[in-house]
């Protein structure tokens, strides 16, 4: 198989399911930055991480693959005739969706109260926990725009919402692990 197909080179891309699009549809922009925040979580999970936190990146990237999946496929192309999935697609679940919940809970044991805001930073690992969190939170926002235009999973939106929290608390257990400043953002009077 060929990485190269030749056939969006005037501008348009398939969807799963064969419909074509602009490149630049909302729906694209909302799996190919879900692409992208996977990548960034590559990055995370490439550095010195504790191996459990390595664990539930992985999770996340896989889910994260589902997620994109997902988005990728237009409404009319989810289902055959009898109701039937017309492709092999899993799903974003509930379980997902708490197991961020509860290492979130678990980290944040771990941690002193937020009395402030945080600047990103104090560790290149941490910062790239933070630039991870908003390209998650872009995926959301992208993600939301679409389901205002058309039918999406909602259980997609919640899990990069609560995603982006997972990996602001993983950027301060981070700060915490390697023993990093968090310095509070205090507004200037």
């Amino acid at each position: 198989m060929k990485v190269y197909t030749k056939t969006g080179d005037k501008g348009t891309t398939a969807l799963f399911g064969g419909t074509r699009v602009p490149k630049d549809h909302i729906r694209i922009e909302s799996y190919g930055t879900v692409d992208e925040l996977n990548s960034w979580i590559g990055l995370i999970r490439d550095q010195d991480i504790h191996p459990e936190y390595k664990k539930i990146l992985i999770e996340i990237q896989d889910r994260l693959f589902t997620a994109g999946a997902i988005l990728a496929t237009p409404p009319d192309k989810e289902t055959l005739k009898n109701g039937q999935p017309r492709l092999n697609i899993p799903l974003i679940s509930e379980s997902d969706i708490e197991l961020l919940e509860n290492q979130i809970d678990t980290m944040e044991r771990e941690l002193p109260q937020m009395t402030h805001f945080v600047l990103p930073g104090g560790h290149s690992t941490v910062s790239y926990c933070h630039i991870a969190r908003c390209v998650c939170r872009r995926a959301e926002r992208l993600s939301v725009h679409l389901a205002h235009e058309e039918p999406i999973d909602a259980l997609v939106i919640k899990y990069l919402n609560r995603l982006s929290d997972y990996l602001f608390v993983l950027a301060r257990k981070l700060s915490a692990d390697v023993q990093a400043e968090e310095v509070k953002w205090i507004p200037r009077k």
